[in-house]
Parts: structure tokens; C-alpha cells; sequence
């Protein structure tokens, strides 16, 4: 299993584009395989005929074991096979020796239950694939073309090993093989469904779990007068063929104003502190399993309908779980927005190795006072969260300022 992004522990066999027997080319696909933040495809780095698949279609494995062998025809593996399965055997036997512990007693106490038993297993046993612990057992691929199906997985059987759900069985599902059992919860039956972690899931706990609590953040919060920033966006539009969002425009101001600020295009190394020269801006991207980050590098010096065009190609990429580890990597700086729904103001979680992230609000049109009056206006607000062991707050503060003043005056950051 090869490791495919820098976070990655263990990957998914998504799809295998050859089957035992075949001929496999250098370079030529063989899998796909789903990491914590994107399908890739995995090519062959040699020629061979394609021995033994190691992890089937929707199951994981941990980076570095077994994915497959590649060797001549006839060539047999069975010996290759039985010394990498002789450690992980020997694991699964102990944390399986266990189980039958807790299982003895439980003749004694049985008899207690037992009439409450037939009405409360009744439910479970018409689900195809409990785990021990109730769960339904099912591939990440394959909850993911049950969702996009809307398919209750309950109502599957599953044909993988132990009962797993795997990709087949969503494909060649049919409403006709619904259990008669499984009716929808009766008014006031309590129910709930347990979702099993994606890969991308884990990895983004991980990450903010570890900068939430060992990076110590603080807030800034400042206001901004969109009217300048309405007006220039719908003169840019104007012209045939260019389109600029206000995220585009947030992200060129961003760029700019850290230029002049290299304490905030900082990052915390431990035991030194890195400021780049460079400003690569990280613009959050909301998927079906979380959050990704693609980057627009060198965001200072490009146009904004360059950066319009960047930003759409990666949220098309992170949709379909196409990006590349180039696309994510190498932020200095990040941007979550949320104005676009509906969210006035919001602090988001430093993205590790930042040391700031900026979270934009809205654009509300609300009273503001201009030359002594109140006038309709449009404010949006944005929050820097800093972490502390970097910038300082009047650092944080300077920044803003900047970006602030940029945003009421675009057409400095346009020259």
C-alpha cells in the first residue's frame, strides 16, 4: 500500500482495474486508492503478470503492507504470503483470545433477559451485516454510492467476507430486496445510525484536535465597507468573458496585505519560527466527508480572474476527489469563508504548519454612518485567528488593517 499523501496511514482499495491473471505494463493503472483526502490512481513501476490481490474493493489497509504481487507467470507466492501473514495472525489471535472471556459468564445472567430478548433482537436481525457491536459493516466506497443512491444500508445484504457491504452489493441493489422487517421507527421509538469514520475524517480531527490544543489562539475581528468592493467586482464583470467572485477578491486582498505583513505569513517550527517569502494561500473547500485545503500559489502576483479560474478547478478536483498532493500542500495562509451561507461571522481552527487563518463572514446590508448620517450599507466581517507563539496582537492587528483598507480601496490592489 503505497503512501500516497503526506498524512496518509492506511488507504482504500476504491477500484482495481486489473484482475489475477492479467498482464500488468510499467506505468499502467492498477488501482485506485482513497486516501484521507482524495481517490488517486495507483500505476504499476513494473512489468509482470498480477499474482495476488492483497486488499479487496472497499477494504483498507495500513501504508507499506501487502496491495497486491507482481512476478512471472506460475510463479508461486505462498511462501511470500505465509511470512507476512505469520505477525499479523499471531496479532489477530491475541486480540481475539479476549473475546471468549467476557463471553463465559454470560450463561449465568442470560436467563434474566430472556423474556425482553425476542422483541429487542427482533430489529437486528433483520439487518444483513452486524458487526459484534450492532454496527453494519460496509465499505467507505460503499457508503458513499449508497448516500449518493440513497440506499439504506440496512436494507442491503452484504456478499464481502463476514457479511461486509462492498461496492457489488450497492450496484446491484434493488428496492424489491427490502426485508419486509424493515419498516420505518414508530412515533416515539428511539433509533440512530452509526457512520463509520472516513479516512479524511480521521486526519481532520487529528490535525485540529493537535493545533487546537497545543497552539495557543487568539481572535481579531474587524469590519469591512463592501461598497467599494461591490462596485469594482461588478465593473470587472462587466467585461465579456470575466468573472470574479468576492472570495477572489478576498483572497488577492489576503495575498497583498500579507506581503506587507510577513509576521502573519509565519509558521512555528518548534524550535524556530519560518517566515516565507513566498505567500501560497490555502482556500478552504467544503466535500461530502469533510474539508480540504487547495492552494493558489504565489496568490500576491496573480490576476483575479487567474485566481477565479484556480479556485473553481479545485473545488471541481476536491468534489471528485481528484486532487494531488501538489494541489494541498504548501499553504502559508488560510481563508474559510462562509458567507456564502449566510454565516455573518464565524472563528475558524489555525491550519497546521499557519500561523493564522482568516474566516470571512457574509456581506449584510445594514445602517452605517457616513459623514454624520446614517446610510444603507454592506459590511462584512472577517476574524483572524492567530496563533500566539508567532504574531503578537497589534502584528495580527496590522494585518487586518491593511486587508481592510484594500477591500474598502480596490483598486490598490489591482495596480
Amino acid at each position: 500500500m503505497p503512501k500516497l499523501s503526506d498524512t496518509m496511514t492506511e488507504g482504500v482499495v476504491a477500484e482495481w482495474h486489473k484482475k489475477v491473471g492479467d498482464s500488468v505494463e510499467s506505468g499502467e493503472l492498477l488501482a485506485e486508492i482513497e486516501t484521507d483526502k482524495a481517490t488517486m490512481e495507483f500505476e504499476s513501476f513494473q512489468d509482470g503478470v498480477l499474482l495476488h490481490i492483497g486488499v479487496e474493493v472497499g477494504q483498507s489497509a495500513p501504508v507499506d503492507s501487502i496491495l497486491c504481487i507482481l512476478g512471472e507467470k506460475g510463479e508461486d507466492v505462498s511462501a511470500l504470503l505465509a511470512s507476512d501473514d505469520a505477525a499479523p495472525a499471531a496479532e489477530e489471535k491475541k486480540e481475539e483470545a479476549p473475546a471468549p472471556a467476557p463471553a463465559a459468564p454470560s450463561p449465568a445472567p442470560a436467563p434474566a433477559p430472556a423474556p425482553v430478548a425476542p422483541a429487542a433482537t427482533a430489529p437486528v436481525a433483520a439487518m444483513p451485516a452486524p458487526s459484534s457491536n450492532g454496527r453494519i459493516k460496509a465499505s467507505p466506497l460503499a457508503k458513499r454510492l449508497a448516500s449518493e443512491k440513497g440506499i439504506d444500508l440496512s436494507m442491503v445484504a452484504g456478499t464481502g467476507d463476514g457479511g461486509r457491504i462492498v461496492k457489488r452489493d450497492i450496484e446491484t441493489f434493488t428496492p424489491s430486496a427490502r426485508p419486509a422487517a424493515a419498516s420505518a421507527p414508530a412515533f416515539g421509538q428511539e433509533s440512530y445510525t452509526d457512520v463509520a469514520v472516513s479516512q479524511m475524517r480521521k486526519t481532520i480531527a487529528r490535525r485540529l484536535a493537535e493545533s487546537k490544543f497545543t497552539a495557543p489562539h487568539f481572535y481579531l475581528t474587524v469590519s469591512i465597507d463592501m461598497d467599494e468592493a461591490i462596485a469594482a467586482r461588478k465593473a470587472i464583470n462587466a467585461q465579456d468573458d470575466v468573472k470574479v467572485s468576492f472570495n477572489d477578491l478576498v483572497i488577492k486582498a489576503a495575498a497583498v496585505a500579507l506581503r506587507k505583513h510577513p509576521a502573519v505569513n509565519a509558521a512555528w517550527m518548534e524550535d524556530r519560527i519560518r517566515y516565507n517569502d513566498h505567500v501560497h494561500v490555502g482556500v478552504a473547500v467544503a466535500v461530502e466527508d469533510g474539508l480540504l485545503v487547495p492552494v493558489v500559489r504565489f496568490a500576491d502576483g496573480k490576476a483575479l480572474t487567474t485566481i477565479n479560474a484556480e479556485v473553481k478547478e479545485f473545488a471541481g478536483k476536491a468534489r471528485d476527489k481528484k486532487l494531488q498532493p501538489s494541489d494541498w500542500e504548501g499553504n502559508t495562509f488560510t481563508i474559510s469563508n462562509l458567507g456564502m451561507f449566510g454565516i455573518e461571522e464565524f472563528t475558524a481552527i489555525i491550519n497546521p504548519p499557519d500561523s493564522c487563518i482568516l474566516a470571512v463572514g457574509g456581506i449584510s446590508q445594514v445602517p452605517v454612518v457616513k459623514d454624520g448620517q446614517i446610510v444603507p450599507g454592506n459590511v462584512m466581517k472577517v476574524t483572524l485567528s492567530c496563533d500566539h507563539r508567532v504574531v503578537d496582537g497589534a502584528s495580527g492587528a496590522a494585518f487586518l488593517q491593511t486587508f481592510k483598507n484594500l477591500l474598502e480601496n480596490p483598486v490598490r490592489m489591482l495596480t
